[in-house]
Order: structure tokens, then C-alpha cells, then sequence
């Protein structure tokens, strides 16, 4: 308000006078109360500075819903910078300041120039919503001016022209602009000598425009109503389709992480086998430090056997010795036996000891040989042993073969039933979209057959118009409520289907909680294979007679697991497809009722231009019926005018 006040001033200094105290009085008043307010200027003689600065600031200006100009005393030019409209510097001429302007009492209509270019700011003006002229002077050229400015103008709706002198020319003009204001709903005719049959024809098409503006209201409401409607179920669409999309990447999430503590497990798996690797080498090298043992005690045997050969040679050539020097002495002794039988003696006891030694060394030759003959019956037996074992252990394998290959049967069985479930799941959903589209392949032909009958409909009102025009408001009004009727059938349907497209939803959240417990299961079958491994560990660890045979076992196990493993991978991927396939399925389902919600809103868009045509097609009729008045009316006072009783009055 401040800015306004301050422009006005500025504008009056540019036209070389000074600002009206009244005026700036009244601005500071009303700068000081809140919102809106009235800037009420009646019985203030305002100058033609004044007029021109209101003229130029009052257009548009939010400040004023209501501008009271009352008994202000204008004069021509200050009638043409009166605030109506925003003019074309300099002089302003054009309405517009305010929703409500009240010049009353101002005698505007004696200046015809001044007013003309009043009315043609009028014409121009899209924002005035009423306007107060009583009393002021207003002629039936001034009449013709306002009915010219109220053809183009689309925004006035309420006119006071009371107590002016309008007359019956004046009075046609204004009814004849009716025809073509559709906005105008009140228009005070008191006092300037209208005839009573065109005041009821303007009351008339007053009331056509206030019917045709509670029916565009109550259109416009509706069509707001729907549109809102509809944006909200956009909206619960949209909120349903992006808690579903999280539901989904909780759940990717999810089985990701599965795969991700499969992955850890495996590689735990993985990390034991290597362990049982390890220990098997181990045991491998034992085996190896065994045998190069037993070789070294066979070495040991062969030595011993070439050194009792070696003894037994010796003893033999020292007893060819002892023979030879026996005969030798013999020999001597016959030449010298007294000699010699001392020695003879010690010979023969140094052959006694001899024989002892040979004795003692075939003892132990013997003692020897009864040892290698043992060690050879230990590596026999066990030989035998491990043959033994070795056989125990094929058993073994085979029996956790043909376990592991029953368990592989079973589980391929259910992956089949699964399979199987999964499709007559999809089969189903197929049907049910099958279903759907004939729903709305039906109501398309529905709503074109529907089309079809209201084309005809409105032809036949056509023809019938002049005759019906009461039945057509009925037929119009009971059309309306079939129609109301009509989308609020869509709408449920349109719900219907939003229900059914949550069922969908819902099912495939079990068939996604299946695939998780299905998962957890295999998750506690890996742990169930992880304690097995754990146990054949134990027994390993128990068992050291049998680490050669268990260590196969537990590798044959193991490699048997892991294939079994790959294999429930394999399924784990199958499974991440079904749900690709599933998320795909779903997008297509959103794709589809997006198709169907803008079907919805163009068959609702095509309905509103119905109505559009529907109500341009009961204007015609109201102006056809109007004009039809008119004519007859025109018939009449032409038939009044030439009749007897007229020239026998003109006669007198």
C-alpha cells in the first residue's frame, strides 16, 4: 500500500500538480488495515491529475477489491482516465481496477466521447466483476456503447444501471448483447424507461446465463472431482508400484546375501577339503617313510644273509686250514710224536673251541634266519590286512553312491513338482490377463456403442429442439446423472482391477517367501553337510589304522558334495531366473494398467467433450429460442405499429 501511495504521488508530480490530501489520507488508512480493502473515494472532488494517476496504477492492482468512485464529479477527460481498465499512456481510458467498481452518481453518460472510450476499456477488460453507473445520464447512445463493450467483455457479472435514461432503443441493445454475453448474471434496469416485455426478455436470458453458469460450475466441479479422484489413484498406483519395486530389491537383497553365505560356505568347504588334502599327504608320506623302513630292513636282512655266507665260507676255508695243518702235524708227528703231544693236546683243544665258535655262529645263523622268516609272515599279514581294508572301503563307497545317487533322484523330482507349480502359476496369470483384456475390450465396444447412441440422441434433440426445450433441460440433467453413474461404474471397475493387481501382487510375494524358505533349506542341508564333514573329520582324527582308506572315502565324499552343491547352485540360479521372469511378468502387469489408467483418462477427456458439445448444443438452442423471441416480439410491435388503431391515433 506504501508503494502505491508513493507512485501516485510520483505520478502527480510528473503531471505537474500536487497529490489530493483526501486521497493520500485515505491510502494511509488503508495501509494500516490487513488483506483487501475498499478504497472508498465517494463524494471527493477529484482532479484530472488524479483521475489520470488512479487510471494508471488501479489496473491490475491487488491492493483494492472494491474502488468506490461515487459522486466524485467527473468530468470528460477525467471520465477517460477513470480507473477501468489498464490504458495506453497517455490519457488512460480502460476499466479494470478491482472486482467491483462503483462510479455512480457521476453523470458520465452527458459526455459521449469521454464514455465511448470508458466503454471500449470496459470491452477490453478482463478482470471487473461488477460495476455501479446509477445515475449518470446514461442515454440510449450511450446504452448501444455499453451493449458493444459488454459483447467483447467475458468477465463482468453483475451491471447496475438504475435510474438513467436508457429508453426502449437502449433497452433492445442491451437484450441484444445478451445473445452473445454468456457471463452476464444480473442487470438492473430500474428507472430508464424500459418497456416491461424487454425487461422480462433480459430477466430471461439473465436467467438462461445463471443456468448455463450453474451447470458449467457443477461440470467443472465434477470434472474436478474426477480429475482428482484419478490423480489420487495415480498416486496410490505409483505409492503401491514403488513399495512393491522395494519389496523386490529387499528381496534381491536378500538372495544375494544367500548366495553370498553359500559362497562362504562353499568356500569353507573347499578350505576342509584342502585340510583333508593335506592331512592325506601327510599320510601319504607316512606311507612312504613306512615302506622306505621296510625296504631298509630288507637291505638289513640281505646283509645279514651275505655275512653269514661270508662267516660260513670263512669257517669252511678255516677248517680246510686246521684239516691241512691236522695232516700236516700227523705227518710231523710221526717223525715227532713224543714231540709234539703237547701240541697235539693244545690242537686238539684249540679245535674244541673252534667247533664251539662254529656252533655259536650257526646259532645265531639259525636265530637270523627265524627272524626274517618272522618279518616276512608280519609283511604278509599285513598285506593282507590292507587288501582288507582297502576292500571294506570300496563297500563303503558304493553304499554312499547309491545313497547320494538316491537323495540326487529325489531332489530332481521336487525340482520337477516345483517346475511344474511355477507353470501352471504363469498359465494362470495368463488366463487372468486373457480375462482382463476381454473386460476392457468389452467396455470399449460398450462405451463406442454408447457413443453411437448419444450421436443419435443429440440429432434427434435437434430436430425436436423448438418443441422440447423443457424435456431437453430434463433429458440433459437425467443424461448428466448417467453419466455421473457411468464413471462412478468405471471407477470401481477401475478399482476392481487395482484389487486384482494387488492379489497378483500378494502371490507373488508367497512365491518369493517360497523360494527364501526353499533357500533356507538348502542353507541348512549345507549345514547339514558341513557336520558330516566335521564328523568324517572325528572319525579320521579317531581312526589312525585307517587313514589311508578313510582319506579316500572322505575325498570321494567331499568331491560327491561339492558336485551336489554345483548342483543346488545351478537350482539357486534357476530360481533367480523364475524371479527375473516373475519382476519382468510384473513390469509388463504396471505397463499394462498404466495403458489402462491413460485409456480411462482419454475415454474420460472424450465424456467431458461430450458435455462441452452437449452444453454448446443447449446454448444454440437457448439463443435460437431467444432469437425466435426476439423476431416475434419485433413481429409484434410491427404488427402494433401498422394496425388501425395506430393510424387512427396518428390521425388525431
Amino acid at each position: 500500500m506504501e508503494e502505491f501511495r508513493r507512485a501516485y504521488a510520483r505520478l502527480c508530480a510528473a503531471g505537474g500538480a500536487a497529490p489530493q490530501e483526501a486521497v493520500l489520507r485515505r491510502l494511509r488508512e488503508l495501509g494500516e488495515a490487513p488483506g483487501r480493502g475498499r478504497l472508498d473515494l465517494a463524494a471527493q472532488s477529484l482532479s484530472l491529475e488524479t483521475c489520470g494517476a488512479l487510471g494508471r496504477l488501479l489496473p491490475g492492482a491487488a491492493p483494492f477489491a472494491e474502488v468506490a468512485l461515487g459522486d466524485c464529479g467527473l468530468s470528460e477527460e477525467g471520465g477517460r482516465g477513470a480507473p477501468a481498465a489498464p490504458p495506453p499512456p497517455p490519457p488512460p481510458s480502460r476499466p479494470g481496477a478491482g472486482p467491483h467498481l462503483i462510479l455512480e452518481w457521476n453523470s458520465l453518460g452527458v459526455w459521449e466521447e469521454g464514455f465511448s472510450f470508458f466503454c471500449q476499456g470496459l470491452g477490453a477488460n478482463n478482470s471487473l466483476q461488477r460495476l455501479d453507473l446509477r445515475n449518470n445520464q446514461i442515454n440510449h447512445h450511450g446504452a448501444g456503447e455499453l451493449a458493444m463493450a459488454l459483447k467483447r467483455n467475458a468477465s463482468l457479472q453483475e451491471l447496475d444501471l438504475r435510474w438513467n435514461n436508457i429508453g426502449l432503443l437502449g433497452g433492445r441493445a442491451l437484450l441484444n448483447c445478451l445473445h452473445s454475453n454468456k457471463a452476464l448474471k444480473r442487470l438492473e434496469l430500474a428507472g430508464n424507461n424500459v418497456p416491461s416485455d424487454i425487461l422480462k426478455a433480459v430477466e430471461q436470458a439473465l436467467d438462461h446465463n445463471q443456468d448455463r453458469q450453474t451447470i458449467l460450475s457443477e461440470t467443472q466441479n465434477r470434472a474436478c472431482m474426477l480429475s482428482k479422484e484419478i490423480l489420487n489413484l495415480k498416486d496410490e498406483k505409483t505409492k503401491q508400484f514403488l513399495d512393491l519395486m522395494d519389496t523386490i530389491d529387499k528381496q534381491r537383497e536378500e538372495i544375494a546375501r544367500s548366495g553370498r553365505i553359500s559362497a562362504g560356505r562353499v568356500s569353507q568347504l573347499q578350505e576342509a577339503l584342502k585340510e583333508q588334502h593335506s592331512i592325506m599327504n601327510s599320510v601319504k608320506a607316512k606311507l612312504q617313510m613306512t615302506e622306505a623302513a621296510l625296504a631298509l630292513s630288507e637291505q638289513k636282512v640281505h646283509n645279514l644273509g651275505e655275512l653269514l655266507s661270508a662267516m660260513k665260507q670263512e669257517q669252511a676255508n678255516m677248517v680246510e686250514r686246521h684239516f691241512a695243518e691236522l695232516q700236516q702235524q700227523k705227518q710231523e708227528g710221526a717223525d715227532r710224536e713224543g714231540k709234539l703231544f703237547r701240541d697235539l693236546s693244545a690242537c686238539s683243544e684249540k679245535n674244541l673251541l673252534l667247533r664251539n665258535q662254529v656252533d655259536e655262529l650257526e646259532k645265531k645263523c639259525k636265530v637270523q634266519q627265524d627272524q626274517l622268516f618272522q618279518l616276512k609272515q608280519d609283511l604278509t599279514n599285513t598285506t593282507a590286512e590292507l587288501k582288507l581294508r582297502a576292500v571294506q572301503a570300496e563297500e563303503r563307497l558304493e553304499m554312499e553312491k547309491r545313497r547320494l545317487k538316491q537323495s540326487l533322484e529325489d531332489m530332481e523330482s521336487l525340482r520337477l513338482k516345483e517346475v511344474d507349480h511355477m507353470t501352471q502359476h504363469m498359465e494362470a496369470s495368463e488366463r487372468s490377463l486373457q480375462d482382463r483384456v476381454q473386460r476392457l475390450e468389452a467396455i470399449r465396444i460398450a462405451l463406442e456403442e454408447e457413443l453411437s447412441q448419444v450421436k443419435a440422441a443429440a440429432l434427434t434433440e435437434r430436430g425436436h429442439a423448438e418443441e422440447e426445450l423443457i424435456k431437453v433441460r430434463n433429458q440433459a440433467r437425467l443424461d448428466e446423472q448417467q453419466r455421473l453413474e457411468h464413471l462412478q461404474e468405471k471407477l470401481r471397475l477401475m478399482t476392481e482391477s487395482r484389487d486384482e493387481a494387488q492379489n497378483c501382487c500378494l502371490k507373488q510375494k508367497q512365491m518369493v517367501s517360497e523360494a527364501q524358505a526353499k533357500a533356507s533349506q538348502l542353507s541348512l542341508h549345507a549345514d547339514g553337510l558341513r557336520r558330516r564333514i566335521e564328523e568324517l573329520q572325528q572319525d579320521l582324527n579317531s581312526k589312525e589304522q585307517e587313514k589311508v582308506t578313510e582319506v579316500n572315502k572322505v575325498k570321494v565324499e567331499l568331491q560327491e558334495q561339492i558336485g551336489h552343491l554345483q548342483a543346488e547352485r545351478t537350482a539357486q540360479e534357476g530360481l533367480r531366473e523364475k524371479i527375473a521372469a516373475l519382476e519382468r511378468q510384473l513390469k509388463v502387469l504396471s505397463s499394462n494398467h498404466r495403458e489402462a489408467l491413460l485409456d480411462k483418462e482419454g475415454e474420460i477427456s472424450v465424456l467431458l467433450e461430450k458435455l462441452r458439445m452437449k452444453e454448446a448444443d443447449i446454448s444454440r438452442m437457448r439463443e435460437e429460442e431467444a432469437q425466435r423471441a426476439n423476431l416475434l416480439q419485433n413481429a409484434i410491435m410491427a404488427y402494433v405499429q401498422g394496425s388501425p388503431l395506430r393510424t387512427h391515433s396518428s390521425r388525431k
